[in-house]
């Protein structure tokens, strides 16, 4: 069943007002910012019902909290049918792929750099609650998805030989991540590989460099989280990563990570290494 979200009229006006307010100084400015379609933001800012997850997106890059601006009379939006998951949850990051709207723009700079040897390193930088765990979940699954499973002419064509590409998503807020042997076993168990003894930095490099063939992204989410908890993700320890990377690998190995600060900010506090990890090559 359809559902959408349209401002409430009382509002309209000061939410035009915090276009410019927020640096978008067009319309058209803001729709490539959020990554849709100039009708839909027109649509948004007219008071007209747009999908519900667009109208979170707009008002999040607008500043605005879209509970209090959507219209409460228009009988749109909150309600799901008996037999359908309501991704309308606050909190919760969206993992199936027919839920996820918008973000054209940085899916396409990410899978630019996922689609060709060498495979590049990115960094997701944005505000807490914007979204980055949803984009990881999306990124790890719409190239497989069932297409029965997607929208009418959702594009999920990203990447060429697709089924080729191996994907392991790490959440540092589990605590089985907060330590460095935890982060290893993991993505080795993740990739089929048998753990060594002891499983440390040296015979997991020495692991991967003889068996990663085939393309390889692993999802880095609440990396800030991390580096407070685990003083074993040190410089060492990135400077490894980005080595395996770069040199080890055959071009077969891509980390992709989210955090709400900038690499330059993670350097202040938790040293260089992660600095040069999370940067372009």
């Amino acid at each position: 069943m359809a559902r959408s979200l349209k401002i409430s009229p009382e509002y309209i006006q000061e939410v035009k007002s915090a276009l410019q307010a927020n640096g978008y100084p067009s319309q058209q400015s803001l729709a490539s910012g959020v990554g849709l379609a100039l009708s839909t933001v027109k649509n948004f800012l007219a008071g007209k019902p747009v999908d519900y997850l667009n109208f979170i997106e707009i008002s999040e890059k607008l500043g605005c909290d879209w509970q209090k601006i959507a219209d409460k009379q228009s009988g749109n939006g909150i309600s799901s049918t008996k037999n359908e998951t309501s991704p309308f949850i606050t909190g919760l990051p969206i993992t199936q792929p027919h839920q996820f709207f918008g973000r054209e723009k940085e899916l396409k700079r990410l899978f630019n750099l996922l689609k060709r040897h060498p495979l590049q390193n990115a960094a997701i930088i944005g505000k807490r609650r914007i979204g980055k765990t949803s984009l990881l979940h999306y990124l790890k699954s719409i190239t497989t998805a069932p297409i029965e499973q997607l929208r009418p002419n959702q594009k999920s064509d990203w990447l060429q030989n697709s089924a080729t590409y191996k994907w392991i998503f790490v959440d540092f807020q589990d605590p089985r991540m907060s330590g460095r042997e935890g982060f290893l076993a993991y993505i080795l168990e993740s990739l089929g590989i048998q753990q060594p003894n002891p499983c440390n930095l040296e015979n997991f490099m020495d692991l991967l460099c003889g068996n990663l063939r085939n393309p390889t992204v692993i999802l880095l989410d609440e990396i800030g989280v991390g580096l407070q908890r685990c003083p074993q993700l040190d410089d060492e320890f990135w400077e490894a990563l980005r080595s395996l990377a770069t040199n080890q690998t055959d071009g077969n190995l891509a980390f992709i990570l989210a955090t709400h600060e900038s690499p330059i900010d993670l350097a202040r506090s938790n040293g260089p290494g992660i600095y040069y990890f999370a940067c372009p090559y």
